[in-house]
């Protein structure tokens, strides 16, 4: 069974930088995908990243093109989601995601999902 731990949540201010962590195990397969997806109180779950394990092909929503990078440890089985100069509207509980898939996207239903970590930055 496929298990995600998020960390790496907190408190951080206007512009500044946080790193995200999802440590995954119980892989028996190569075709996967892992994404963040985060959710703010009262707004729909938006798909922010996605990395596909096969070739490390990326996808970034344009809410967070060019601040946020997703990378993959393989060492570790961990994933990372670099977030820089963030804004308010990036508060939301962030949410570690993974699928089986062949292309890296947040199209769909994804399969396995972490507990999630806040996200916080005050106007």
């Amino acid at each position: 069974e496929v298990q995600l731990v998020e960390s790496g949540g907190g408190l951080v201010q206007a512009g500044g930088t946080l790193r995200l962590s999802c440590a995954a195990s119980g892989f028996t397969f190569d075709d996967y995908a892992i994404a963040w997806f985060r959710q703010a109180p009262g707004k729909e779950r938006e798909g922010v990243a996605c990395i596909l394990h096969s070739d490390g092909s990326t996808y970034y929503a344009d809410s967070v093109k060019g601040r946020f990078t997703i990378t993959e440890d393989n060492a570790k089985n961990t994933w990372y989601l670099q977030m820089s100069s963030l804004k308010p509207e990036d508060t939301a509980k962030y949410y570690c995601a993974a699928d089986r898939r062949v292309v890296a996207n947040v199209r769909g239903r994804f399969e396995w999902w972490g507990q999630g970590t806040q996200v916080t930055v005050p106007s």
